[in-house]
């Protein structure tokens, strides 16, 4: 038994050795580098590094696939129904004219009309433009993380153990090191916060908190290895004003803060997350609102008014989306923060699906296995574009507005602009959507009705 104390010793000295090797190196080359905003550069040449990765793999999936004669991909089935952009009365024209003959300005009810409304129906279900933002993207390539390999059929013995390499460095070495700088961010943002709070209100206490929330929201943004470009710094949101910006996952948050300074918005939350949201309102004006005030728009409202009313405050950050879209498309915003009259600055985020998915089905998984997939991607790369402020024009009403932000914001990211309310993911189709089917119809069949009389 003695005779082993001098090894036990001598791994004991190793062990010390590497954590104390491990912590400067972290020390060195990530968080003081996230605490002043630079960077070596490293995370650049690991993404270039892995994009070659993906280049060999998809040349070696095409080549032996072609070898073999196996189908590369599966079939892919979303956007198979060809549709023209046609109205109801065209439509149901066509349809007459192919089916009885008979032209549209016959009054009566047609049985063929039917028709119209069942093909409609089946398309929708078939090619849903709604259900399908709430599912990953699809990729082109295989980027070596089994759950983006949905579409591939052949997979090679070089490509497996290459696989297997990659889930060794992401789940031995990346993921130890990112919960480490996560609970470093997370740790220092609680600490610093709480402790500004107990400074007296001036100068000196706004510029220690935003600059405590800003290198805490670096060291984050480090936690996923997230590499960010962001363009048109000019337009950052102001004072005074609301950010508003197409919603993705709820990394969004340290996406934008660790650019800038915000003052967040959301309802007030128990556990860890209360614990933060607690420590943070010491130190700056955010915007927490109980279970019970959320549904109150008229207090939401008045409370939102008065902090943008106080140009000494940080701009809202706001995602009126209200949930998480799959990185494809913007649906449509709540008209309320487009409601208190001020200046709205618009910020497009554009994720790319190679080096991970950052999207949160919420319905899916919940956020310690989200934060999970994100911490074992290869990384989280996006860009950021920050838009020109706009305002409310005199003729506008609040819906008007939300929806020229919204098309601003899907036209600068490359994304998909839709009408749909994101409460689709867990709520059925409000009847206002049928009913105003209904009256198109009804209009078409009585106005061929009055015509007919006037004639």
């Amino acid at each position: 038994m003695f005779l082993l104390l001098p090894f036990d010793s001598l791994v004991v000295n190793l062990l010390g050795i590497s954590i104390t090797v491990l912590f400067t190196l972290l020390l060195v080359f990530i968080i003081v580098p996230a605490i002043f905003g630079v960077s070596f550069g490293i995370r650049k040449v690991y993404m270039k590094t892995l994009l070659k990765i993906f280049q060999w793999a998809t040349l070696r999936i095409e080549r032996g696939a072609k070898e073999k004669n196996h189908p590369l991909y599966k079939p892919y089935v979303n956007g198979i129904i060809a549709k023209e952009p046609t109205s109801l009365e065209e439509e149901i024209k066509e349809l007459r004219r192919s089916g009885s003959g008979r032209a549209l300005d016959t009054p009566e009810f047609e049985l063929s009309d039917i028709f119209y409304f069942c093909r409609k129906g089946i398309e929708t279900i078939m090619d849903d433009e709604v259900t399908k933002r709430f599912s990953a993207e699809e990729l082109e390539s295989w980027n070596l993380l089994s759950r983006t390999n949905y579409n591939f059929q052949y997979i090679s013995l070089r490509l497996t153990v290459l696989w297997g390499l990659g889930v060794l460095i992401r789940y031995c070495f990346l993921l130890p090191l990112r919960i480490a700088l996560a609970f470093t961010g997370i740790s220092l943002l609680v600490t610093g916060t709480t402790v500004v709070g107990y400074l007296p209100n001036g100068r000196c206490k706004d510029f220690l908190s935003k600059h405590v929330h800003l290198m805490c929201y670096r060291i984050c943004v480090r936690a996923l290895t997230a590499i960010i470009t962001y363009h048109d710094r000019e337009n950052r949101p102001r004072n005074g004003g609301i950010c508003v910006a197409n919603h993705t996952s709820p990394i969004d948050v340290i996406i934008l803060a660790s650019d800038g300074y915000y003052a967040m918005v959301g309802q007030i939350h128990g556990g860890l997350m209360g614990v933060i949201q607690r420590a943070m309102v010491k130190a700056c004006p955010h915007v927490w609102f109980e279970r019970s005030e959320v549904k109150d728009r008229h207090l939401v409202a008045r409370r939102l008014t008065e902090h943008v009313q106080d140009k000494s405050k940080l701009p809202i950050l706001i995602f009126p989306e209200g949930t998480c879209i799959n990185n494809t498309s913007v649906m449509m915003f709540k008209k309320g923060s487009f409601e208190i009259g001020a200046t709205v600055y618009p910020v497009a985020i554009k994720y790319d699906p190679q080096f991970g998915d950052a999207f949160w089905n919420s319905s899916k998984y919940g956020m310690v296995t989200y934060l999970l997939r994100m911490m074992t991607s290869w990384a989280i790369v996006c860009s950021v574009w920050y838009l020109p402020p706009m305002t409310r024009q005199p003729e506008e009403d609040a819906v008007q507005f939300a929806n020229r932000v919204k098309s601003a914001i899907a036209r600068q990211g490359g994304l998909v602009d839709l009408l749909w309310d994101g409460g689709l993911k867990r709520e059925k189709v409000k009847d206002a959507f049928k009913e105003e089917q209904q009256k198109l119809y009804s209009k078409m069949i009585v106005g061929s009705h009055e015509d007919r009389s006037r004639s």
